[in-house]
């Protein structure tokens, strides 16, 4: 129970960021381009109880944690959007939904940095070191499988708005069974078949802008 209390402490803020800023971006970007919707409604925060859905937030990552997932992830509150309201619906669309998955891609390179100095300072605290690894493994997953091409998921919306119009109509429908056939694909082990090459894909990209900064420290 112990071990378990404190796998969950070391999970718990790097989750919560992961989770908070993904949504934060998505209101960010759909205001700056043209869409008020979530601003008006509260969501464009830091603030994370503005965020926090009780199953996705807590239940879940909770129920992997005590299971043993490899791997651990969750979700908040969908912010909401007016797609009719962006500028370029088409084109703003991708952008708005890039967004969440983009932050997730920084976060990983921003907990990368924390690694790097938690060494370079030779700072010997596990508890750090630990966190450090959990921001960069829980924003890697939550990058990729966010960008899995199926709605309700980022990716998915991604996808609706670079079909064309008649066959993104027909795609756009599975939104109401996406996140159905996203859970039975999880039970079966198929998303790995994503969640791998793409998470590989995330960390070469943090690598590239990482290992500059690795001539400036003493690693």
């Amino acid at each position: 129970m112990e071990k378990m209390i404190e796998t969950a402490v070391i999970w718990a803020l790097p989750l919560l960021l992961a989770i908070t800023l993904h949504e934060a971006a998505h209101a960010y970007v759909a205001r700056f381009l043209g869409d008020s919707t979530a601003y008006l409604a509260g969501r464009l925060t830091l603030d994370p109880l503005k965020h926090i859905d009780v199953l996705g937030t807590v239940i879940i990552p909770v129920a992997l944690l005590l299971v043993g997932s490899p791997f651990i992830f969750g979700y908040a509150k969908p912010v909401p959007v007016d797609f009719g309201q962006l500028r370029h619906p088409r084109r703003d669309t991708a952008l708005v939904a890039l967004a969440g998955p983009a932050a997730n891609l920084l976060m990983a390179f921003l907990w990368s940095i924390v690694k790097v100095g938690l060494i370079a300072g030779h700072v010997h605290a596990a508890f750090l070191h630990q966190m450090a690894d959990a921001g960069i493994v829980v924003n890697l997953v939550l990058f990729a499988f966010n960008l899995f091409p199926l709605p309700p998921l980022d990716g998915g919306r991604i996808m609706t708005s670079l079909l064309p119009a008649h066959l993104a109509y027909r795609f756009a429908q599975i939104e109401r069974y996406g996140f159905f056939i996203v859970l039975g694909l999880v039970y079966l082990g198929l998303t790995t078949y994503w969640m791998r090459p793409v998470m590989y894909l995330g960390r070469l990209i943090v690598n590239f802008f990482l290992y500059p900064l690795l001539y400036f420290l003493p690693v």
